[in-house]
């Protein structure tokens, strides 16, 4: 990102501009390198965990809270999408801000209550709430005549190569959707952050008695934060959806989703805007490629075991995650090269 002296001049010296250049340059480069089908299946589930976890980075990283139930708004924006899809033949390019706009109020509706709790009680109504809604959800036929077919999920009606209904016949067509949905995301992550509500929810979630001691409605922007980042998860669930062609609730709805993400913005760097994308780059391959190659019956859930042993190791070794190191290596690669000297660099901005 760009530094601003004071004479108002822009320096390119910040290390986060340098770095979110690179990490986008690879990012947009990789289809015209790898041509596995494979490889770019797992950079396409990289970059959707990338995205759930930036939208829940708006409020589990900036705000300082804990919530460990985003898998709800996720599959709010699956449902809704294919629901409309399937019964009024909307696209889901549509359905998809239909299901971001019930995500947000949805949201809403539970922050008003569950922010008044700290700490471990807010996590844990935060679990409390998706499980009840996969298992209404499990357990729901029809809603008011509309077939939600409970435990069985719902199929996406086929329509071939068709842009227009959110279907491609290329996985790469897919890559590019989720890269520029990732990108909105860090962008509108980057504006708060560097805004007055970016400073209060930091603020508040350092110390919210303070904060609102000197004057901050730290309550309200923290709703604001989650209706965003509702918001924003609900327009990824939508894309899973479309590049699975079935939904059920399991799937989307779960408190597995619910920790990866949280873990991956652990692992990534919590409150940072390229936290993310590192911690699902370091993740998400890992599971996917023991899940394929160590699928066999004694290794069992041999992902998750490796998921706590990195987490264990970070948290030990590097706290505010691999983000600090790698933000601390361009500080002194820039610093040796001479641009850097001097400039301020706001913690987390990267």
């Amino acid at each position: 990102m760009p530094d601003t002296t004071p004479s108002g001049r822009t320096r390119w010296t910040n290390p986060g501009f340098y770095l979110s250049i690179l990490v986008l340059a690879l990012l947009l480069g990789n289809p015209l390198i790898i041509h596995s089908t494979t490889v770019i299946q797992i950079f396409i589930l990289v970059l959707w965990y990338a995205c759930l976890t930036a939208s829940w980075n708006l409020v589990g990283g900036f705000a300082g809270v804990l919530p460990l139930g985003h898998a709800v708004f996720a599959g709010i924006g699956a449902y809704t999408s294919t629901l409309l899809f399937i019964h009024g033949g909307v696209s889901p390019w549509i359905g998809m801000l239909v299901g971001g706009a019930v995500a947000a109020g949805v949201a809403l509706l539970i922050g008003m209550p569950t922010f008044k709790l700290h700490g471990a009680y807010y996590a844990l109504s935060s679990i409390a709430f998706v499980e009840a809604v996969r298992i209404i959800t499990e357990n729901t036929q029809e809603i008011w005549g509309v077939k939600v077919n409970g435990v069985q999920g719902l199929l996406v009606p086929l329509k071939g190569h068709a842009p227009l209904y959110y279907q491609f016949g290329s996985k790469l067509w897919y890559y590019y959707v989720i890269l520029a949905l990732l990108g909105v995301i860090i962008y509108v992550s980057y504006r708060i952050h560097r805004s007055r509500m970016g400073y209060c929810l930091v603020a508040g979630g350092e110390d919210q008695e303070a904060a609102e001691s000197l004057g901050i409605n730290v309550t309200r922007y923290k709703l604001i934060a989650l209706a965003l980042s509702a918001f924003f998860t609900a327009l990824v669930g939508t894309f899973y959806a479309q590049l699975v062609l079935y939904v059920f609730p399991m799937g989307i709805i779960s408190l597995n989703l619910s920790f990866e993400i949280a873990f991956i913005a652990i692992i990534g760097g919590r409150g940072t805007l390229l936290g993310p994308i590192i911690g699902a780059m370091i993740l998400v391959p890992i599971g996917e490629i023991s899940r394929i190659y160590l699928s066999g019956s004694q290794f069992l859930g041999i992902h998750l075991f490796l998921y706590g042993t990195i987490i264990i190791l970070v948290m030990t070794f590097k706290p505010s995650g691999v983000m600090q190191t790698i933000e601390q290596g361009y500080k002194v690669l820039v610093n040796k090269l001479g641009g850097g000297a001097g400039q301020p660099n706001r913690k987390g901005v990267l």
